[in-house]
């Protein structure tokens, strides 16, 4: 039993140690760097800030998520965030779950 945890858990840290930088070759591909960093205000919000936000909120997920995908304005001042049409679901909820591992 103590084996298969071990390689249970080695597995899940090799998953989340590939995990940051296939995510952010997901956002630059689909063109969310164009107005998103990390660390940095663009024309959106930080991936961080928006990551301290909304990472301990019930139901951040799906709101960030719908917003990636319908677009959405108000929360962050009056510069809209578009819809991104190039984004799948699957694809906006990878990339809403990393942005909330970065706080």
């Amino acid at each position: 039993m103590k084996k298969l945890m071990f390689v249970l858990l080695m597995s899940a840290f090799a998953t989340q140690a590939w995990a940051a930088p296939d995510m952010m070759a997901l956002a630059k591909q689909k063109n969310c760097l164009a107005c998103h960093a990390v660390d940095a205000k663009i024309v959106g919000p930080a991936y961080k800030a928006v990551a301290e936000k909304y990472a301990s909120k019930p139901g951040a997920v799906n709101m960030l998520v719908n917003a990636v995908l319908h677009g959405h304005v108000g929360t962050w001042g009056q510069v809209p965030m578009p819809a991104n049409t190039d984004v799948t679901p699957a694809q906006a909820k990878q990339l809403v779950e990393w942005i909330l591992s970065l706080k």
